[in-house]
């Protein structure tokens, strides 16, 4: 009997859009501001999951006080660090910020261990910490030479992961359960992210330079397809393979932001922060617990 893997093809689609955010960031920054870039991925997002919600014959959901929690997501999940790594990246390549990124089960973890006292950490999620921690140092390059610059745009980058860790635990506590469609729920969440980030542009402005080519086509990507048409073939892949294969992606997206980085922004990387990527996807590994090397007695 053969396996069925019919969710192959939506998995690696997934982990090739997701590992070329960053590039497409890059990209964007050539002529949009930061929060033009945040704002541009919101709208773009959500036209075209509205479009897919149409088509679909779906509806938003009621308006009510649930609205409230899926705007605290929407802050937290996407306009707080779609702002935050746009930042970022204007100090450090796009490939740094990929693995950067991978840190996010670590700040999941330590979030839950603060705000849920409750739910202990366990020996393999303390050592997975204990190496991420580790990874972040080699990542910074703080031990070959102090860099300054990478340090402040590694710290912006932190604080995104972050804000997708405080995101996580309070989307399954209180949107999760919402008697909607994950597609109606991400069109809210993405389309109340382009809303909340209005004010940003109205102060900044929209772009820094000319609208060129290559930030044109990095901003539709990063909207039409990292924010938008991403989200359908996550829980595709959600649907086909289950939860635990599908959220195996975010294993891939650092290795494709390397590898994109190099190819075609030419961006270099030092063998000590790849060496720190390599340890902070093992954290990860640790802390989702998807490998556990110590098994309690």
């Amino acid at each position: 009997m053969k396996s069925d893997l019919r969710w192959l093809p939506g998995f690696l689609a997934l982990g090739l859009v997701w590992g070329s955010s960053f590039l497409f960031i890059d990209l964007a920054l050539s002529s949009f501001t930061p929060a033009g870039v945040v704002f541009m991925r919101g709208l773009l997002g959500a036209a075209s999951l509205g479009v897919i919600l149409l088509l679909r014959r779906e509806r938003l959901p009621e308006w009510g006080f649930h609205w409230v929690h899926i705007g605290v997501v929407a802050l937290l999940l996407n306009a707080i660090p779609g702002f935050l790594f746009a930042v970022g990246q204007q100090w450090v390549p796009s490939s740094l910020a990929g693995i950067v990124n991978a840190t996010t089960p670590l700040m999941t973890v330590v979030v839950v261990a603060l705000a849920f006292r409750e739910q202990k950490p366990t020996a393999n999620q303390l050592l997975g910490l204990a190496i991420g921690l580790a990874g972040i140092i080699l990542v910074t390059n703080v031990i070959e030479r102090f860099d300054g610059v990478t340090l402040l745009g590694v710290g912006v980058l932190l604080l995104a992961t972050l804000s997708y860790g405080v995101a996580m635990p309070y989307a399954k506590r209180h949107v999760s359960h919402l008697p909607y469609s994950p597609f109606a729920l991400a069109t809210t969440q993405v389309g109340v992210s382009a809303v909340i980030t209005v004010p940003g542009v109205l102060v900044s402005g929209m772009l820094v330079n000319p609208l060129g080519a290559s930030a044109l086509w990095g901003i539709l990507g990063l909207g039409v397809l990292g924010t938008g048409i991403a989200y359908v073939w996550n829980y595709r892949n959600i649907e086909l393979a289950g939860s635990v294969i599908a959220s195996s992606v975010t294993y891939i997206t650092p290795v494709v932001a390397v590898m994109l980085g190099i190819l075609f922004l030419r961006e270099t990387l030092s063998f000590s922060q790849l060496l720190g990527g390599v340890l902070v996807v093992v954290s990860a590994l640790l802390v989702q617990e998807r490998w556990v090397p110590l098994r309690a007695k």
